[in-house]
């Protein structure tokens, strides 16, 4: 059996096809297809609050080759959702129609509370120990989603209107950083040793690049020391020199920027980077839709 899962995020849009696995009565999944578009639907949306017509075109376009994938795959069941970049569209609403029309995806807008929590389901804490305090940190391209955990519940969880594409275009306030700032110094003053847990392409590859052995955590010393060496390139040579997609070149600076602020703020010493991201959380919410009947 075979799971799909949609995220049009402010970046890029991705389709993972998932296998379903039943093992004496635990269901997991393993990774089979994952797809990823850069279409840059941010850069409309936070500058205009509208997709232009050609966004839609390349987002509708899009949408059909995922529905043909998902067909060819037999895929039985699928989530799509579509994050900061659609909420913020004031045409986001006559897009999703466009696509349930012309592609036959089911796609739905969701807020910032909603994402954190199917990120969350993608269950990046269970390598890690349950009686600990954990901060989630899941940057994309107009959202920062934090949540705080500690002996395994929620205690916190906040979206803010902080993100990549957002502080490549300017749209990014004062305000919202002061807000954010306030949020973890507020959720975290009382905590003592508390560790991130860092999701989403930018920081996957930030991990990547550090080269950590076996899982281990990035230091917030490491993070910073990599950063200023990305930031010592320029954006051509992040590209030709050290290998980096240009679609990624140059929103991992201020991805690093966020995660730095955050641990900063946050008293955090080092960040898990589990490789999972809101796809994965998708998968693990079908599976807990249709295993937990």
């Amino acid at each position: 059996m075979r799971y799909a899962a949609i995220d049009i995020g402010s970046n890029a849009v991705r389709l993972l096809i998932a296998e379903i696995i039943e093992n004496n009565g635990a269901i997991s999944f393993k990774k089979n297809t994952l797809i990823r578009v850069p279409l840059r639907l941010g850069d409309d949306a936070f500058m205009d609050q509208h997709i232009s017509d050609k966004k839609a075109a390349d987002l509708v376009k899009t949408m059909q080759a995922f529905r043909n994938l998902m067909d060819v795959y037999k895929v039985t069941d699928y989530m799509a959702f579509a994050t900061s970049a659609m909420r913020e569209a004031k045409n986001g609403k006559q897009v999703v129609d466009q696509i349930i029309k012309d592609a036959g995806i089911d796609l739905e807008i969701i807020h910032g509370q909603k994402e954190a929590k199917i990120i969350y389901a993608s269950h990046a804490e269970q390598a890690i120990d349950k009686a600990k305090t954990y901060l989630y940190i899941d940057v994309g391209g107009g959202s920062t989603e934090l949540s705080l955990f500690s002996a395994g519940e929620m205690v916190a969880s906040r979206s803010f209107n902080i993100g990549t594409i957002r502080i490549l275009d300017n749209q990014d306030t004062e305000e919202t950083w002061t807000e954010m700032h306030d949020f973890i110094r507020e959720h975290t003053r009382q905590v003592k040793n508390i560790s991130g847990i860092g999701t989403g392409g930018n920081i996957n590859k930030l991990y990547k690049l550090a080269e950590e052995k076996d899982k281990a955590p990035i230091s917030f010393a490491k993070l910073k020391s990599l950063y200023n060496y990305l930031n010592s390139f320029s954006l051509k040579d992040r590209i030709n020199v050290l290998g980096l997609n240009q679609d990624r070149a140059d929103v991992i600076i201020p991805a690093a920027e966020i995660y730095i602020a955050v641990m900063k703020w946050g008293g955090i010493k080092q960040m898990y980077v589990p490789s999972v991201g809101m796809v994965d959380g998708i998968i693990q919410t079908l599976i807990e839709k249709n295993y937990n009947k």
